[in-house]
């Protein structure tokens, strides 16, 4: 399997984990604009983390906008994503992470590929302490 892929695995789909996740005590949140980022540890996963992404029909009417951002997203992850990988898998823990979109314009892809490069490395540096 190739590092730069993304996979089902590796998509957040239970109920059970995102109520967790958006109802605070365990998960962390922070920052980076135009993205909020909320990541949690779990116990055990089919991939080391899950990713979950969030546009709200509030910011983008049409569902054409939403799905561009979130295309955008997935793909900046998907390059960037063995800048934490590599930690979570020396220390073999897992977690899972939401990406919301807070901004109501488009953003370069190159800028938001920036943005989650800094927001993946802040957490692998959040997790080493």
């Amino acid at each position: 399997m190739s590092l730069y892929t993304l996979r089902k695995a590796e998509r957040l789909n239970s109920k059970i984990l995102v109520g967790k996740m958006f109802e605070g005590g365990v998960s962390k949140s922070f920052s980076i604009f135009p993205i909020r980022i909320v990541y949690m540890p779990v116990e055990k996963g089919e991939a080391s983390v899950s990713i979950l992404i969030s546009v709200s029909k509030r910011r983008f009417k049409r569902a054409v906008k939403r799905n561009r951002v979130k295309r955008q997203i997935r793909e900046a992850y998907r390059k960037n994503k063995h800048l934490l990988l590599d930690q979570l898998q020396c220390c073999n823990q897992h977690l899972a992470i939401a990406f919301i979109y807070l901004s109501d314009e488009f953003v370069a892809t190159s800028e938001l590929e920036e943005k989650i490069r800094t927001a993946l490395l802040r957490i692998s540096e959040k997790l080493s302490l």
